[in-house]
C-alpha cells in the first residue's frame, strides 16, 4: 500500500508541474538582468528584480517559452559603467545568456550600449532614459521598452506651458540625465511657449550623484526666485532633496514645481506623507493609470506576492521579459539574431498599455504618465490625482531627429 501511495504521489507531482516538452528541448532560456542592487539607488534594482521574478514565475507556470523554462540571473551594476560592463561580459560569455535586460543609469547606458555590437546579444533597456542609446549610439542589438528622457520631458514641457510660469530654472543630477533633461525641457517649452525665459547657468543647480546635503543647491534655487522649477533628481537623491527642501520651505515658494520622476513608487514609499501634495510628478508607469485586464492582473499579482504596489522599474523588468517572450515566439526560436529581428516593430500589450518597438531606432512608442500628488486613505503612499496620460505620438520625437539610422 505504501508503495502504491508513493507512486500515486509521484504521478500527481508530474502532472501538476509545468510541461517543458521533451528533454532535448528543456534546456533553460537564460535571461541576464543588470540593475543597481546596492547603494542609495538599490531600491530601484530590488523592485526590478521582483518584477522579473514575477514574470519568470508566471511564464514558467504556463510552460515557459516555446516549451523551455526561463532562468533569470541577476547582477549588480552598482551604477558604475565598468562594473556594468563586467556584469554584461560575465552573463554573455560565462553564463551564456540568451538576452540581457536592465540598466538604471543613463551614464552607464551610454558607456555599455556600444559593447552590444561585440557581444551580439539583445539588450532590452527598462529604465535608463538617455535618448542617446536609441539615438546617436544606437545599434541593432539595443532596444528600450520604457519612456525615454525626451518623451517624458516633452510631457513636462506641455504641462509647464499650461501654467503661468514664464521664468524657469532646474535642479538635477550632475551627469547626462540631469543636463539632458534641462536641455530638452528648454527646447520643447520654447517651441510651445515662445515668451518663456530660462535662468542662466549660474542660477541652475546640478548636484553630484553622491550628494546627501542638498541645502546649498536648494538655497541657490530659492534665491534665484524663479517662477517654475524642473527637478530631475531621482532615487535616493530625490528622497533626500524632498525631505530637506520641505524643512527649508521650498515647497511653500511662489513657483511651479515639476518632478520628472517624482511618481516612482520607490520614492513614494520612502517619503509617504512627507511627499508634498499638489506637485506635478512624472513616471514611466503608474499602477492606477488604467484598468485594463493586463494591468489589473499585474498590479494584483505583484501586491499579493510582495505586499507593495509595483513601481515603473518592476513594470519595466516584468514587461521586458514578456516582450522577449513574444519576440522568441514570433521568431520561432531563441536564436539571438532571429530575436533581434523579431523585436523590431514588435507590438505588444503590457500593463502600461499597447506599445510598439520602433524598427528604425528600437525605441518603444509608449505613453508618458504624469499626475498631481494627492493623499488617499486607501493607500499608504501619495497617489496621482488627476492622472495625465500623453499618447506616444504626442511626445515621441520623429525618427529623423533621433540621430539613429538603423533602417
Amino acid at each position: 500500500m505504501k508503495r502504491v501511495l508513493v507512486c500515486i504521489s509521484i504521478l500527481l507531482l508530474l502532472f501538476a508541474a509545468p510541461s517543458f516538452g521533451a528533454s532535448s528541448n528543456s534546456k533553460p532560456i537564460k535571461v541576464g538582468f543588470v540593475y543597481i542592487m546596492s547603494g542609495p539607488f538599490a531600491t530601484y534594482g530590488q523592485f526590478a528584480k521582483q518584477g522579473a521574478e514575477l514574470a519568470v514565475a508566471e511564464i514558467n507556470a504556463k510552460g515557459g517559452i516555446l516549451g523551455r523554462p526561463v532562468k533569470a540571473l541577476f547582477e549588480d551594476s552598482r551604477g558604475k559603467p565598468d562594473v556594468a560592463a563586467r556584469a554584461f561580459r560575465k552573463l554573455v560569455y560565462q553564463e551564456k545568456v540568451d538576452c540581457l535586460i536592465g540598466l538604471d543609469s543613463s551614464g552607464v547606458a551610454k558607456s555599455v550600449v556600444p559593447l552590444m555590437k561585440e557581444m551580439k546579444t539583445p539588450l532590452i533597456i527598462t529604465h535608463a532614459a538617455t535618448p542617446d542609446v536609441t539615438g546617436k549610439v544606437c545599434n541593432k542589438y539595443t532596444f528600450r521598452i520604457s519612456v525615454n528622457l525626451a518623451q517624458n520631458v516633452k510631457a513636462a514641457a506641455l504641462l509647464a506651458a499650461q501654467t503661468k510660469a514664464k521664468k524657469w530654472t532646474t535642479i538635477g543630477p550632475d551627469y547626462a540625465f540631469g543636463h539632458q533633461s534641462w536641455e530638452y525641457f528648454q527646447k520643447y517649452l520654447k517651441e510651445v511657449k515662445p515668451d518663456v525665459e530660462f535662468l542662466p547657468e549660474a542660477q541652475t543647480a546640478f548636484a553630484p550623484i553622491k550628494t546627501t546635503d542638498f541645502s546649498p543647491y536648494i538655497t541657490k534655487i530659492m534665491q534665484a526666485k524663479p517662477e517654475g522649477v524642473l527637478i530631475s533628481l531621482w532615487g535616493g537623491n530625490l528622497i533626500d532633496f524632498v525631505r530637506q527642501a520641505s524643512e527649508m520651505g521650498f515647497f511653500k515658494g511662489n513657483w511651479e514645481v515639476l518632478m520628472t520622476l517624482g511618481a516612482a513608487t520607490e520614492v513614494l514609499y520612502a517619503l509617504k506623507d512627507k511627499m508634498p501634495e499638489g506637485l506635478w510628478v512624472g513616471t514611466r508607469y503608474w499602477f492606477l493609470a488604467n484598468n485594463s485586464p493586463i494591468n489589473v492582473a499585474f498590479r494584483d499579482a505583484y501586491f499579493k506576492r510582495y505586499g507593495q504596489y509595483p513601481s515603473y522599474n518592476a513594470h519595466g523588468a516584468y514587461s521586458a521579459l514578456y516582450a522577449y517572450k513574444a519576440a522568441v515566439e514570433k521568431a520561432g526560436s531563441a536564436d539571438k539574431e532571429a530575436v533581434v529581428k523579431a523585436l523590431e516593430g514588435l507590438t505588444i500589450e503590457i500593463p502600461v498599455g499597447k506599445i510598439t518597438i520602433r524598427a528604425e531606432d528600437h525605441q518603444a512608442l509608449t505613453p508618458a504618465t504624469w499626475g498631481k500628488t494627492a493623499s488617499d486613505p486607501k493607500y499608504p503612499i501619495r497617489i496621482l490625482k488627476p492622472v495625465k496620460i500623453f499618447p506616444a505620438e504626442q511626445v515621441t520625437p520623429p525618427v529623423e531627429k533621433t540621430g539613429c539610422h538603423l533602417k
